[in-house]
């Protein structure tokens, strides 16, 4: 066995390094480099709240792997941040970047808050701490952050400008994720969602009649509410979306994507599903267990489980979110035949972009949109192959054959 060390940092890595081991897919001396993060920082500092009150905030930064370049990946504010989960997504990281053949290692970060019980003023005091914190080990050469769950352009500016107080220059490239006028790219609020359009666009390029095909979408916030638009302007019958507490439902016709998308969105304040009253309610649950031909998983990690997997009936899985099907529940969906496209892949386009951006600070340039989307496209496209024909000609599944690829790739630059 690879590794059974109960005091390993990230489980589901040593597992699905196991897998790659078991497989003969990998030499084992390799893989110790993945046995835990090659970084791992974590602090406790204090806020004054509006209230005058002093609160602790925890927060973490874990670079798991840095052998093809600079840390890259985002921070996230959510009450359930904890070191694993962080380790985790920074080690899906290292594989993504290394997939996707881009010149960084993979990072994340993490602060334990839910933002919801913050003002702006607390939350920018968060945002400064957590730069306050950690910039010394971050930087355009070191490791780039970028926005992740409940984390948005607005935050990625208070750091960035926090950073350049604490090292008395400008220094854009710093971070990605900002908004067009604070320097981020063209693209990059939508890049998630467009990255798994495009695998989907070619995936189903032979079939004329797009609206044979149905979907159902977990989640509409920023990545699910675009994937939806995208599919269901392109003729997709999209026939279920949902948020954190309800969903709709249309199984013959499909949902008006375009109608439910303006109504959530037009307003002022944001909206939700729960207030849309011309199609049939749905629950989460519910949702994922549709007879579909793709489910696509868009909002938090670990939705399918052991104990829903059973009753999973999508002929695929588009994981948009990050790790949204856990490994006992991926052992049960595989035994049935339901072909994943694993978030290493799928989701992809946004630290695609996100690397676009610091490409475009560092050279002092700016490209349009249609530059953006073709060189995104271009260059998932070639992942999405790769990964097609290495499980087509070692008979595996798509999450092993990105991983391996991913994982030689890393290896290789260690030699």
């Amino acid at each position: 066995m690879y590794d059974k060390n109960e005091n390993a940092i990230c489980k589901v890595c040593q597992i699905e390094i196991e897998k790659l081991k078991n497989a003969n897919l990998i030499d084992e001396e390799k893989l110790k480099i993945f046995k835990n993060p090659r970084r791992i920082l974590e602090a406790n500092f204090p806020i004054t709240r509006d209230d005058g009150k002093i609160e602790i905030i925890q927060a973490f930064r874990v670079l798991y792997n840095g052998n093809l370049g600079p840390g890259k990946g985002g921070i996230r504010f959510h009450q359930d941040v904890n070191l694993e989960e962080v380790s985790e997504l920074a080690f899906i990281m290292s594989l993504k970047t290394a997939l996707t053949e881009l010149p960084f290692g993979g990072a994340k970060g993490g602060v334990k808050i839910n933002p919801k019980d913050y003002s702006e003023n607390e939350l920018e005091k968060i945002s400064r701490g957590y730069i306050q914190e950690f910039w010394r080990y971050l930087g355009p050469k070191i490791d780039v952050p970028a926005p992740d769950v409940n984390t948005n352009p607005k935050i990625m500016g208070w750091m960035r400008d926090e950073f350049e107080k604490m090292i008395g220059e400008k220094s854009p490239a710093f971070i990605t994720g900002k908004t067009v006028a604070d320097g981020g790219s063209e693209g990059r609020d939508k890049s998630t969602a467009m990255g798994a359009f495009y695998i989907i666009q070619e995936k189903y390029k032979n079939i004329e009649n797009k609206s044979e095909i149905s979907i159902a979408i977990q989640g509409f916030g920023n990545a699910g509410a675009t994937i939806a638009k995208l599919l269901f302007d392109a003729g997709y019958k999209v026939v279920a979306v949902s948020d954190s507490k309800t969903g709709i439902f249309e199984k013959e016709n499909g949902l008006n994507i375009d109608e439910i998308y303006n109504f959530i969105y037009s307003g002022k304040t944001k909206k939700r599903l729960s207030e849309w009253d011309k199609n049939e309610k749905i629950s989460n649950g519910d949702l994922l267990e549709l007879n579909v031909d793709i489910l696509i998983p868009a909002a938090l990690g670990d939705v399918i489980t052991f104990d829903n997997a059973e009753k999973i009936q999508a002929k695929e899985i588009i994981e948009l979110a990050n790790g949204p099907i856990s490994p006992r529940a991926e052992e049960v969906l595989l035994k049935k035949n339901i072909l994943i496209i694993p978030d290493l892949l799928a989701n992809s386009g946004g630290v695609i972009v996100s690397v676009f951006e610091w490409e475009q600070n560092l050279k002092n340039e700016h490209w349009d949109l249609e530059t953006v989307n073709e060189k995104l496209k271009t260059k998932i496209l070639k992942a999405y192959e790769e990964v097609k024909n290495e499980a087509q000609e070692k008979n595996i599944d798509w999450r092993l054959a990105a991983h391996k690829i991913a994982v030689e790739k890393i290896t290789q630059k260690s030699e």
